[in-house]
């Protein structure tokens, strides 16, 4: 069988092992598109050919990318296939057939060609977190991207309508996201690509120019370097001279920013010189200062605009000198000046030529730590690393069923949805349907959901649903509602409570409330009279308790009448109160431990008879204010002198 080119070439770089895995991908493959066509008419395996040579040959990726692609166009176009023999999905059997990790990256490609895109109000940076989500596998969002080049590369033979949507899709999504990864070129081949399809007569100008300018540029490149050629190798300085011509898209943009011409377009052209040294950063730094002193001895610098990325290298790793002189016929030219190491790591992707052209998302967050960590990787050959940075973000993204996206915290449940749309709805959720299925306010989400809730006027919310919600918002509203409902019904039972205190001619204290709130378990006043206004309390036990209070101030009352009946004289420790008591106990007061001859006064206790205070005892005030009927007013018995002591004790022995 004669194999296509481009898989003829993929298989040159691959083991006996791998070209039969990739060759067994590629039959499941065409078997799967057999019949299908592009909108040219062309066979549809080309695009995933031409996807999978990109992935093998210019980003480098090896035989499970190569095998994934290939799977992935198979199963998107039989997704619901069922083989003759067994009756399971497509990518059931392949299970079966290839690694763990092959199939993962194809569900992964498989979620991502199943997101559908608005195409007004567009979140670019939440579908890229979107995007990002999916690629459990950093190799998924590499290969996307190339398969994001080759449909761009082939656009031409798309319906006006299509080629638009998938050109502001690669503007807000694709470009942004090979500029993170540091893939330049496929990030700069797109940029053009949607310059020459959305500003076509601005593009073909701009190519013509530099097309027209070209033999300048290369004159010019001719007569900077011969004043420096016996410099370099008197020095011993074994370099390449590259020009630079920016790229259409950078030239228009340019253009548009600063409102200029082409011609003033002066870093239109850059030279670059990339000595072959040993990557030692000692020795490539010398050597870069060396070349920037003798191309300066001989042109004119602007000192203003060195750049020394060497001597402290940027975040992202991108070492290099740049400046700008002036050539002898006065014309500005941009120097570049790096090492083979340096320009490798610029030119494939490490340096994240994006941090310093200010595209958004270059914080120390963790997707971007991960997009460092891909980049990182795509310079290893080692592959089982890929398994190693699998994105972890702390987000997850759901869609309306208007194709709306919203992100979400990880953990987040229908009812965290519900109030993410609206406050209101979030209150009268009831449940969803989640991918068209019933589920209940629990059910957590996963990113690429579809969920539609549904609500209902006479839903309210419960203490519960804080159990389980995990936005500050959801937790917000909820306990918000709550406090309302809360105080609502307090009203309630308090103008209840007042209105039966009033027909049964009762008085209470806020202070006897309290105490009858905390005794039925209740910590607040409000949540007490909420318990009246709802049913939960019977409004009689306040009267309840009233009655039981009056009844045992009846007894003390009592009590305290017989104390106070007769006076006689009663021992107490060392001293003696002058007082007519009948089965009465008296103590002095444990709060101030009255002395002989301080002022005091009584106080008549339920349980422990006549307590003896100080006047000044802390207590003193708050006894006499609350329970002025239980005061007993005392004093001290004189003491008898040693003398009468004696003739006492001689009269009781005659």
């Amino acid at each position: 069988m004669m194999l296509p080119k481009k898989l003829q070439e993929i298989l040159s770089d691959f083991s006996e092992r791998e070209k039969k895995m990739v060759l067994s991908a590629y039959e499941a493959a065409a078997e799967a598109l057999q019949g299908k066509m592009r909108s040219n008419s062309s066979p549809f395996i080309e695009h995933p050919l031409g996807v999978a040579h990109i992935v093998c040959k210019e980003i480098g990726l090896r035989a499970d990318a190569v095998t994934a692609t290939l799977l992935h166009e198979a199963n998107r176009f039989q997704a619901h296939h069922v083989s003759e023999l067994n009756k399971t999905p497509l990518l059931e059997s392949f299970r079966a057939e290839y690694p763990h990790d092959i199939i993962e990256i194809v569900e992964g490609l498989n979620n991502i060609s199943n997101v559908q895109l608005q195409e007004t109000n567009l979140d670019e940076e939440r579908y890229r977190k979107l995007i990002i989500s999916y690629s459990t596998d950093p190799r998924v969002i590499l290969i996307k991207l190339a398969d994001r080049l080759e449909v761009m590369r082939t656009i031409s033979i798309l319906p006006p309508a299509k080629r638009t949507k998938k050109l502001m899709e690669t503007m807000m999504l694709y470009i942004p996201l090979a500029h993170q990864l540091g893939l330049y070129r496929i990030k700069s081949e797109l940029e053009d690509i949607f310059l020459k399809y959305t500003e076509p007569e601005r593009y073909k100008e701009i190519v013509r120019r530099i097309k027209e300018t070209e033999p300048q540029r290369e004159a010019l490149l001719e007569r900077f370097i011969n004043p420096l050629r016996e410099k370099l190798d008197k020095e011993g300085i074994r370099y390449i001279l590259k020009a630079r011509t920016k790229s259409p898209y950078s030239i228009w943009k340019k253009m548009q920013t600063q409102q200029i011409t082409f011609d003033k377009v002066y870093d239109l052209f850059a030279m670059r010189f990339i000595i072959d040294c040993e990557p030692d950063h000692a020795k490539e730094e010398a050597l870069c200062w060396k070349v920037y002193s003798l191309v300066t001895e001989e042109y004119t610098p602007d000192t203003r605009r060195l750049r020394d990325w060497i001597s402290k290298p940027r975040d992202n790793g991108y070492e290099s000198l740049h400046t700008t002189v002036q050539t002898k016929e006065g014309l500005p030219v941009e120097v570049q000046i790096r090492t083979r190491r340096m320009d490798e790591i610029a030119e494939k992707g490490q340096a994240a030529h994006w941090s310093y052209k200010g595209i958004k998302g270059g914080g120390g967050d963790r997707l971007t730590d991960w997009l460092n960590q891909v980049r990182e990787l795509m310079q290893s050959d080692d592959e089982e690393k890929y398994e190693h940075a699998a994105l972890s973000l702390d987000e997850l993204l759901v869609y309306t069923p208007t194709g709306d996206l919203r992100q979400l915290h990880a953990g987040s449940c229908v009812l965290d949805f519900a109030f993410e749309i609206h406050s209101n709805l979030g209150l009268r959720c009831t449940g969803a349907r989640i991918n068209g299925k019933m589920c209940s306010i629990r059910e957590k989400l996963h990113t690429g959901d579809v969920v539609e809730i549904i609500s209902s006027k006479n839903q309210k919310p419960t203490a519960d649903w804080l159990n389980f919600v995990v936005s500050s918002k959801a937790r917000s509203k909820i306990k918000q509602k709550l406090k309302e409902e809360e105080n609502a019904r307090a009203a309630i039972g308090k103008e209840l409570l007042a209105r039966r205190l009033k027909n049964w001619k009762l008085v209470i204290s806020d202070a006897e409330l309290f105490r009858l709130a905390r005794k039925n378990k209740f910590n607040t006043l409000n949540e007490f009279f909420g318990a009246i206004g709802n049913g939960q309390l019977d409004v009689a036990i306040v009267k309840d308790f009233l009655t039981r209070q009056l009844e045992t101030e009846t007894a003390v009352e009592t009590k305290t009448e017989n104390v106070q009946a007769g006076r006689a004289s009663t021992a107490s420790g060392d001293f003696m109160i002058d007082r007519k008591l009948k089965g009465v106990e008296l103590k002095p007061a444990k709060c101030c431990t009255p002395a002989y001859g301080d002022p005091i006064f009584g106080f008549l206790t339920i349980r422990d008879g006549i307590k003896i205070h100080r006047e000044n005892c802390p207590n003193a005030a708050r006894l006499r204010e609350n329970y002025p009927y239980r005061v007993i007013e005392v004093s001290w018995a004189p003491r008898q002198k040693d003398g009468d002591k004696g003739d006492t004790h001689k009269r009781r022995q005659g």
